[in-house]
């Protein structure tokens, strides 16, 4: 197995170049567990950790490679509160968002803060350069993205204007260490603008954008307001029964937990 090394991004973004099919390397945390179901070693492996460049995080834009141990320490709300959940300290102190945004699985704990925020994706190639592509663009199904051949995720770009409250949650099969069987991030603005979004129950983040309008119409929800956007929120989904859980009950857990995550919002929620 052959195995580079670059120290920044021009380099890293040249070997790439030269190799599309090159396996690229951050935290390894999704790399090493594929190795380990016996799936074929990469021959050609580029290892991202030493560049620099990747670890930049200036208000919004949060460079690919930072950690998630950063950002549960970080002042992103729901972004910390869904990094908290990932996994051990080990995974949180080696995996990356752009790791994270890059595989693309419909579980990734930070993908519905990107689509309830309206995040981009940065990207950047050798020969393309950098352009910003918006979340509901560059996931595209399961563990798939829009990403050209030769293209690396650069960085995760949210919005300057963040909503007033936000908040995150999911529900495993035990309390930590878990993958979601259903995730939710829900906004609120100022201005009672309300966007909520889910992970787990579509083939890539989804919002549920009739729940979204009618209760954004509802500047103060009564029980009866909060009871229809639950239900919404379970009709929009697209769930599928497996090894984690059944059709009914994450279609049923997404009501739930996208309402609780409101009542959180309407609270002062958020950070």
């Amino acid at each position: 197995m052959d195995c580079e090394h670059p120290h920044d991004l021009d380099t890293a973004l040249a070997a790439l170049a030269d190799d599309p099919e090159a396996t690229v390397l951050a935290g390894g945390t999704d790399v090493m567990v594929d190795l380990s179901f016996g799936h074929p070693h990469p021959s050609h492996v580029i290892a991202l950790r030493r560049v620099a460049e990747l670890t930049e995080w200036e208000r919004g834009r949060i460079g690919a490679g930072v950690t998630y141990r950063r950002l549960e320490r970080g002042p992103a709300g729901a972004l910390a509160q869904a990094s908290r959940t990932v996994g051990s300290p080990q995974i949180r102190n080696a995996g990356t968002i752009g790791g994270n945004v890059a595989t693309a699985s419909p579980a990734g704990d930070t993908l519905p803060v990107i689509a309830a925020c309206d995040a981009a994706i940065e990207v950047a190639s050798r020969d393309g350069g950098v352009r910003l592509v918006p979340w509901s663009e560059f996931f595209v199904g399961v563990k798939r993205t829009s990403l050209r051949p030769g293209e690396l995720v650069t960085a995760v770009v949210f919005p300057e204007e963040m909503p007033a409250r936000h908040e995150f949650g999911k529900i495993g099969m035990r309390n930590a260490m878990v993958i979601s069987m259903v995730s939710a991030c829900v906004t609120r603005a100022a201005d009672g603008a309300t966007a909520v979004a889910l992970g787990s129950v579509a083939p890539t983040p989804l919002r549920a954008t009739m729940a979204e309008a009618m209760i954004s119409a509802r500047p103060d929800p009564d029980e009866a307001a909060l009871a229809e956007f639950a239900r919404l929120v379970s009709d929009e989904v697209r769930p599928i029964t497996d090894h984690r859980g059944t059709e009914a009950y994450r279609r049923h857990a997404s009501g739930v937990l996208a309402r609780r995550l409101l009542e959180r919002c309407l609270d002062g929620g958020g950070r």
